[in-house]
């Protein structure tokens, strides 16, 4: 039963990161996810490069799923990358609707992280007493 809420878990934090992936198709698409400006092509690759980047984190927890042995890398490499977009917005303080929502998505991955790791552990620990 760990293995699949590990499993479960991993797969809803990889769709997570895989929503702003779409921003990779585009400056369009990236104005829509964010509900800001796109204003000069540095600024556009830097925001789609972005978007590359999670879409291939999105590949690492969805392969990490179905591989224990990458589940624990996978686990805080996730943690870290939303926990560090929850912080900074929180630091930064008064953002818009759009990264409201995305803060408010890092919160579940997060929790959905925290429940994989609960499980993950309770999977090692049953194992060693096995």
């Amino acid at each position: 039963m760990a293995s699949r809420i590990v499993t479960v878990m991993l797969l809803i934090v990889a769709v997570i990161h895989w929503i702003p992936a779409a921003g990779a198709l585009g400056v369009a698409r990236l104005n829509a996810l964010y509900d800001i400006e796109i204003v000069g092509n540095d600024l556009a690759i830097l925001m789609r490069h972005r978007a590359v980047v999670f879409g291939l984190l999105g590949i690492l927890f969805a392969y990490a799923a179905f591989r224990p042995a990458v589940q624990a890398i996978a686990l805080g490499i996730a943690a870290a990358s939303t926990l560090s977009f929850v912080l900074l917005a929180a630091m930064v303080g008064e953002h818009n609707a759009a990264i409201r929502r995305v803060v408010v998505a890092d919160w579940l991955a997060l929790g959905c992280i925290l429940v994989a790791a609960g499980a993950f552990v309770y999977r090692l620990r049953s194992h060693d007493a096995a």
